[in-house]
């Protein structure tokens, strides 16, 4: 008899266990998720040198926002109010950015890991600049601003790196108002490619008229279609109606 409750006691106990192993099975990928998540966020310049104790501590208390975007979704638009602090971690993401008056757009892929207009956080502007759309799957995390304020910026090393980020960007823009001046069609034109790119590494495309690419290069429309079937006869770029693709614009840049 007592062998015989042993017996139905271990049964059930396996019963148990193996009602409970999908839920098991669940949790388990979830913190293989999060770690990957982990991992992923530590390679962003911004948490760069922060140590893994005070990374967690950051994570046991910050409140993320996890967001699963399809491709072809816009989930940021140019002039949307920026609150937050929005990272992609994983998949590939189109940026958009139109001139003002529409006069071009500029379509830039950008892969993960990457944190979206941290400039746009504050400042008298505190707007998007572009627009963002999921190229692929695309995942990201959001931490508001609020949080930035009172708690990431007590660590240091954050606010180091933050304020690294910001700068960097500001002397490269100041660089390229007091490049030299050229003479040179072609550096003009790949001047203007790259002054109107996020980042130079990537594949971009400029949707633009010949005339207003001429206007902006300050030459003749016909000297500016010439130089580019020559561009495009050296496998730097592709001309489509409308349309000019690179496909790799660090290559452009290192002609």
């Amino acid at each position: 008899m007592h062998s015989n409750n042993k017996k139905t006691k271990r049964n059930s106990r396996i019963t148990t266990t193996i009602a409970y192993y999908p839920y098991f099975c669940t949790i388990k990928k979830r913190l293989q998720h999060m770690e990957t998540m982990f991992d992923t966020l530590l390679q962003l310049p911004l948490f760069q040198g922060l140590c893994h104790e005070d990374f967690t501590n950051i994570l046991d208390k910050v409140k993320l926002h996890f967001v699963k975007h399809k491709p072809g979704e816009m989930f940021i638009d140019s002039g949307d109010s920026c609150n937050q602090l929005c990272f992609l971690i994983k998949g590939e993401i189109s940026i958009v950015t139109k001139s003002r008056g529409d006069i071009f757009t500029v379509f830039e892929r950008i892969e993960a890991p990457y944190v979206i207009e941290p400039q746009a956080l504050f400042g008298m502007k505190t707007q998007y600049a572009s627009s963002y759309m999921a190229h692929t799957e695309a995942h990201t995390v959001n931490i508001s601003k609020n949080f930035i304020l009172n708690d990431l910026f007590k660590y240091e090393i954050f606010r180091l790196n933050y304020m690294n980020i910001v700068s960097n960007r500001a002397q490269n823009l100041y660089a390229q108002l007091w490049e030299h001046p050229t003479e040179d069609l072609k550096e003009k034109i790949t001047r203007f490619f790259v002054q109107h790119c996020e980042k130079p590494k990537g594949e971009k495309i400029f949707k633009i008229k010949m005339d207003d690419l001429a206007r902006y290069v300050d030459n003749t429309r016909l000297n500016t279609s010439r130089k580019l079937n020559e561009m495009q006869n050296e496998g730097l770029i592709e001309l489509h109606r409308k349309e000019i693709l690179i496909p790799d614009l660090q290559a452009l840049i290192e002609e």
